[in-house]
């Protein structure tokens, strides 16, 4: 299959997935609850750092950064594997529930926490090694990011999914990648034009309402910056979701072998 058909298969899973999120609206709290949980973390953490004095280049600052950077991974992939405990349950026929996932998430916390810990240790390697030389350093991060982003592309929903150990998560992700590489790469490429014509839509519905109401008063502009922010803010929100319901249908077809509800129209190339 060609690059024009991986691509064809990855608009046919985001269509999927849109109507998966058409049927379970609440999947959208997984990634919403997720941003909420990120941001107060990190205003938690900083607001707790700087409120010590003058911390600029000093190794308290280096650790507070590390720390956040292990928080927004362990939280992103804490309601990551939340929605994909929901979103198996749809392929299943079943109710989902935001609770039931997120209670599913929490019984691999450990798991999910030591991964979130390995990809900020790898993070600081990564950036190490593109500040070590100017041309050679980036092209060799370069690669090292994506083939870092390849191997563990699976992890979250082996961790939630199987019950392996934290070497085993690793290869068996990087297993799987090699057998569905195309429908993963093409799942991304899908969701990411959705999600930049969702984007597009709420640029436009902002500039609609910004050319509607007197923007020359401060109450018209505040109109406009809310619309405009839930507008896109929207959009990417959906486009998360989404991101996570395809990765769920490609892993389950993956490891099943056959389609999951919802996605029979999809011609996978395995």
């Amino acid at each position: 299959m060609g690059f024009f058909g991986r691509l064809r298969t990855g608009l046919a899973l985001a269509r999927g997935s849109l109507s998966v999120l058409r049927d379970h609206p609440h999947l959208l709290w997984f990634p919403a609850l997720g941003g909420l949980a990120g941001l107060a973390f990190l205003g938690t953490l900083f607001g707790s750092v700087f409120l010590l004095g003058d911390v600029e280049q000093s190794p308290l600052l280096y650790a507070a950064l590390f720390v956040a950077y292990v928080g927004e991974t362990f939280l992103a992939a804490f309601f990551t594997a939340g929605l994909m405990h929901a979103t198996r349950e749809a392929f299943h026929g079943e109710t989902p529930s935001v609770r039931a996932g997120l209670a599913a998430a929490w019984r691999h916390k450990w798991q999910l926490l030591t991964w979130a810990v390995i990809a900020a240790v790898v993070g600081v390697v990564i950036r190490a090694i593109e500040e070590s030389n100017e041309t050679a350093g980036r092209i060799v991060a370069v690669v090292f990011g994506l083939a870092w982003g390849v191997i563990t592309y699976f992890v979250v929903p082996v961790v939630v999914f199987e019950d392996t150990s934290i070497r085993g998560m690793f290869s068996r992700s990087g297993g799987l990648v090699k057998e569905v590489w195309g429908e993963s790469l093409g799942s991304e490429a899908g969701v990411g034009i959705v999600t930049f014509l969702l984007v597009l839509l709420g640029v436009g519905v902002t500039a609609v309402v910004f050319f509607i109401v007197p923007a020359g008063s401060a109450a018209g502009l505040g109109v406009v910056v809310v619309v405009g922010a839930v507008a896109i803010l929207g959009a990417l929100l959906i486009g998360e979701t989404l991101s996570g319901v395809a990765k769920t249908a490609v892993y389950v077809y993956a490891t099943e072998d056959e389609s999951p509800r919802y996605f029979s129209h999809v011609k996978f190339g395995r």
